[in-house]
């Protein structure tokens, strides 16, 4: 057997018991067309119809393989094939199919290949039909890449020849059914109780923030997390490629961009969204992910009047993320110097949330960076904590911690005006030593 991570052994080959599934698979469709019945939302009944076609073969193959075998055939005619058993796992955070031969997954921050496997390529083929049929999406030779959301929330990308060399390929991002609080986070060691602190206050002062990141660095889940702090009385507007963001607030319109029709045609891109969203009286916009020119109307929302926006982009330090800011500000089609650009990007970003998955697999914030402002070209920043990596422990582990530069953001009446005056350790002063040290020369005098 194939289909889950361990085999069950039996005296039974392989190609064996391949061809008993794909004979149930078949006699249980043919079943289902002549006797159709809404069993697809009833797992008991499709089983006992499963175990009725089976009756029917005269086979007496052991208990734990029939188990087995019934489990393939109702993922293969009700589920998602080899890889529901993937799904279903929830410490499972990704699934990667490279073919239908390779599939691999990713546990607690660990890439793993897995025993599941799909018979050949049309039969990841049937599969990615069944992912994007139901949306409506259209994957084919002409349209050979397609993204896709699965009814859990769960984020597919499908890729197909002749763009896929070595035949389709499936990547989904599962996403946890339970959201992560701040709590957890510190917990797990993605940051410490000071800049949760920190950042809480930085939202509700409504601080314009950047989650900065490579992929897989965990910038959705941040800022997921960030947005639970925006207080409930604010309206929010949310706006994303594929709904991810799962907020708690009442107040929310979720906005998500729409792929183009057959005839290419009826797109809507997240660039409409941020333009239709400023007509929708928000306190806040939230954008899932920056990635072309509709970074210029998040920075000019930013600059007259949305002040507390959340959004991420791709890159792997502050300074970089602005760097991309410029980029795909250019990309808007309207012509700016790049000094009038960068000085947009110095007034409407106030701070920059880097955030980075470490050798053991671990995600962490590793650096929080405030845009102090421009300098003759230059636009000027200053850290204000960083994560610092003190240790690999013979498990592989990351030892380290979050360390305040000791610098006071420029912000701080802002967030004091806010309701919150952080104190000095928060930010790496220690109030009774410098209270000695001021004391230690006036005592030598004496």
């Amino acid at each position: 057997m194939t289909s889950a991570n361990q085999p069950v052994k039996t005296g039974i080959k392989a190609p064996e018991i391949q061809k008993i599934r794909t004979y149930l698979v078949n006699a249980v469709a043919r079943d289902l067309e002549a006797n159709p019945s809404p069993v697809g939302s009833n797992e008991k009944e499709a089983f006992e119809r499963i175990a009725q076609v089976y009756s029917r073969t005269g086979l007496k193959l052991p208990e734990t393989l029939q188990k087995q075998l019934m489990r393939d055939v109702y993922d293969e005619i009700w589920g998602y094939g080899p890889i529901q058993i993937l799904l279903n796992d929830p410490q499972i955070t990704e699934i990667m199919v490279n073919g239908p031969k390779q599939i691999y997954i990713e546990r607690e921050g660990k890439i793993i290949k897995t025993n599941a496997s799909f018979e050949n390529d049309q039969h990841v083929l049937r599969v990615i039909d069944r992912i994007v049929l139901p949306l409506g999406r259209r994957i084919d030779a002409d349209h050979p890449t397609v993204d896709a959301r699965l009814p859990d929330g769960s984020r597919v990308n499908a890729v197909i020849p002749p763009v896929a060399i070595d035949g389709p390929s499936i990547t989904i991002r599962k996403f946890s059914k339970e959201k992560l609080t701040i709590e957890q986070l510190i917990e797990y060691g993605s940051m410490d109780t000071h800049i949760a602190e920190f950042l809480q206050a930085c939202v509700v002062a409504r601080l314009n923030i950047i989650v900065s990141g490579g992929t897989g660095s965990g910038k959705t889940t941040l800022l997921n997390v960030l947005s639970g702090f925006i207080p409930s009385d604010e309206r929010i507007v949310t706006i994303e490629d594929s709904a991810e963001l799962r907020l708690h607030q009442e107040h929310i319109v979720r906005l998500e961009t729409k792929a183009p029709n057959l005839d290419g045609e009826g797109a809507v891109t997240v660039r409409d969204l941020v333009r239709n969203a400023l007509r929708m009286r928000p306190d806040r916009i939230v954008v899932g992910e920056v990635r072309g020119g509709e970074a210029l109307d998040m920075l000019q929302a930013m600059n007259t009047g949305h002040d507390g926006s959340l959004t991420t982009l791709h890159a792997n330090s502050p300074r970089d993320a602005l760097s991309r800011l410029e980029t795909m500000t250019l990309m808007s089609n309207i012509e700016f110097p790049i000094k009038v650009i960068r000085e947009q990007i110095a007034s409407a970003v106030d701070l920059i949330v880097q955030q980075s998955r470490y050798r053991d697999g671990s995600r962490k914030i590793a650096q929080i960076t405030e845009v102090v402002g421009m300098e003759g070209d230059t636009i000027v920043m200053t850290d204000i904590f960083k994560f610092e990596e003190t240790e690999l422990t013979e498990s592989g582990k990351v030892l380290g911690e979050f360390k305040p530069t000791g610098i006071r953001p420029l912000f701080s009446p802002r967030l004091e005006r806010a309701g919150f005056k952080l104190k000095p350790e928060v930010f790496g002063v220690n109030i009774a030593e410098m209270l000695a040290a001021n004391r230690r020369p006036y005592a030598r005098g004496r």
